[in-house]
């Protein structure tokens, strides 16, 4: 077994899984950017970034156990005024604009290049395969990006590097630059789904009740650019709880809004608590049980950003 790589000293909880040595933790390995690890970490606004040279900008790695190598997260940060490299991979990927503003271009070889613009709260699906370029519209901050990928699955499943980020297939069916890909347009479908490329602002937008996850709930289910991946908003309301469940790997839960705490045990065992607030992030390891509480002075709202079960 490869030995553990970049641990570093902000990890909020031990991690509870053995790192493998697998094509995707030889890759991320060589990477030269810390590899997080557990399945918490408190601030990812305020997580320490370092330079990645293959995207021309700062970054980090957030590699969970409870992803089950089906999907990782990175937080990407692009200096002030400065752009990002362009590149394109064949694996798939959710970005939600932690911070700042700015844009991103996205086209296809030998085809019409499409510039939306976004700001701290978007939410949108890269289309696969298809190059892309972020820049940031701010000459005096940084601007912070999380990007939720299946870059595990799919590094393990081609064992190639060179494969997964320099394929030339462009897959037209799902994008053909098309102009208005991006405009936030859409259609609301069985009462809380919405098929959309583009969200302004997912901190704000309004949920629909869903009182089967408990009292006072609401979400709002977001499947974009014909994506394995999707994601959705939930909120609850002070001193109120989601209902206990549990599912497969993958589902990555970052508070928006709200304080407040998350149990996660395996059926039948101990509990762990971690304790949340706006920038946090959580990730249930398969088949655990976890449950969330708001303890906080103003409804609790998270973002949850996984591959669908579909």
């Amino acid at each position: 077994m490869a030995e553990a790589v970049n641990r570093p000293s902000y990890q909020s909880v031990d991690s509870k899984v053995e790192i493998m040595d697998t094509p995707y933790d030889r890759w991320i390995a060589s990477q030269g950017i810390d590899i997080v690890r557990g399945f918490f970490v408190e601030d990812l606004y305020t997580t320490p970034l370092k330079w990645w040279d293959r995207i021309g900008g700062n970054g980090v790695c957030i590699m969970l156990d409870g992803a089950g190598y089906m999907d990782d997260a990175y937080v990407i940060g692009i200096p002030p005024g400065k752009s990002l490299n362009p590149q394109r991979h064949i694996y798939e990927a959710l970005v939600y604009v932690l911070s700042g503003r700015g844009a991103t271009t996205v086209w296809q070889d030998n085809g019409a290049k499409q510039t939306f613009e976004w700001q701290a709260g978007s939410l949108f699906a890269l289309p696969l395969n298809a190059w892309y370029q972020h820049f940031n519209g701010q000459g005096d901050q940084e601007a912070r990006l999380l990007s939720v990928t299946t870059a595990p699955l799919i590094f393990n499943l081609f064992r190639s590097a060179d494969f997964v980020t320099n394929c030339p297939y462009s897959f037209t069916e799902r994008f053909k630059g098309e102009e208005g890909f991006f405009t936030g347009g859409g259609k609301l479908y069985s009462d809380r789904v919405v098929e959309t490329n583009f969200v302004a602002d997912v901190v704000n937008i309004e949920p629909v009740e869903w009182s089967e996850r408990g009292k006072g709930n609401a979400t709002i289910f977001f499947e974009m650019s014909e994506s394995m991946m999707g994601s959705h908003v939930s909120r609850f309301p002070v001193g109120l709880y989601k209902k206990a469940h549990r599912h497969g790997p993958g589902a990555h839960v970052f508070i928006l809004t709200g304080k407040g705490y998350s149990l996660l045990w395996p059926e039948g065992k101990e509990m762990t608590r971690v304790d949340w607030k706006p920038g946090s992030i959580v990730v249930p390891p398969e088949g655990w049980f976890h449950q969330h509480f708001n303890s906080g002075a103003e409804p609790s709202r998270y973002l949850a950003l996984k591959i669908l079960s579909r």
